[in-house]
């Protein structure tokens, strides 16, 4: 309901600086053919509709970029609400079962690790908003230090397959280097987090049969790329520019089930830029599949 009348109030305010623009240039025209012989005045009054043409359409451009960045944080907020109610909701039942009934050792222990997951769950979606923020901070200071890229990768690709009980097979990784390993001047802890939640991406937007390929290359003595190549549900050529955007997600029934904050990309895309390097996605089309590529200096 709240969505539909946003919607409505794009379409209000849109079609109001419509009518607005053709009413100015009615008035103008009619103005300029009473007084044509008039030089100084005609001047004047042409200088005068431009700042009224272009008031009208900033303010109307405005308006719309202010409803859907509202859009977009109602959206974020309903979205963490979720990821945040759902395994608290879970450690709140499982707690209650062990409280009201005697349970056998195996089932217990069972118990105890579905609650270290939603644990898990919960410290991530908390950290990945913190960061966010983090993020935004322009003068905010990293810590940076010589790192192998390969090194933080293949650590990276490990935590990944642990996390999601995957096998090698699941996540392959494979180095291109040519001559010595590549080294980049970064924050470890940022670059982790940075590859994570690509790799995570990969994983989660996979379809049954997870394939994902993970690639280290030197591209030539100045750049090293990562690529992390997933055969999921694809990506929308219209879209590949704006799933970096903050709080964005692609609209969809297929994306619409799979949970997210939309901060992830945004984070990713704020971690490579402070290191000065890019990070962009490609892919052929919904179902197809999707490669994101972060290219970073080497040292």
């Amino acid at each position: 309901m709240a969505v539909s009348g946003r919607r409505k109030s794009i379409a209000f305010f849109t079609t109001l600086g419509a009518c607005m623009v053709a009413l100015a240039i009615a008035l103008n025209i009619g103005w300029i053919l009473l007084n044509a012989r008039e030089v100084a005045l005609l001047v004047l009054g042409i200088v005068f509709f431009s700042l009224i043409i272009t008031g009208l359409v900033l303010n109307t451009t405005f308006l719309i970029r202010e409803i859907r960045r509202n859009e977009q944080h109602d959206a974020f907020i309903n979205a963490v609400t979720h990821e945040l109610k759902t395994p608290i909701a879970s450690i709140r039942l499982y707690l209650e079962t062990l409280k009201k009934r005697d349970i056998d050792e195996n089932k217990r222990q069972e118990f105890y690790d579905v609650m270290l997951a939603d644990s898990d769950t919960l410290l991530q979606t908390v950290e990945q908003v913190l960061r966010a923020g983090r993020s935004g901070q322009r003068r905010r200071k990293i810590n940076l230090r010589k790192i192998d890229v390969g090194e933080l990768v293949r650590e990276c690709v490990d935590l990944t397959r642990v996390h999601h009980n995957l096998g090698p097979d699941a996540v392959g990784f494979t180095e291109l280097i040519n001559g010595d390993r590549p080294q980049v001047k970064a924050d470890a802890d940022e670059l982790r987090a940075a590859i994570s939640n690509l790799l995570d991406n990969a994983v989660k937007y996979s379809a049954r049969d997870v394939q994902v390929t993970v690639e280290v290359e030197t591209l030539d003595n100045k750049k090293v790329a990562v690529r992390i190549q997933d055969r999921g549900i694809g990506i929308p050529a219209a879209q590949l520019k704006r799933i970096f955007n903050r709080f964005y997600r692609v609209p969809g029934r297929v994306m619409g089930r799979i949970k997210g904050t939309g901060l992830g990309l945004f984070i990713v895309r704020s971690v490579i830029a402070k290191h000065g390097g890019r990070v962009f996605a490609e892919s052929a089309g919904p179902g197809q599949g999707s490669t994101f590529t972060i290219q970073l200096p080497l040292v």
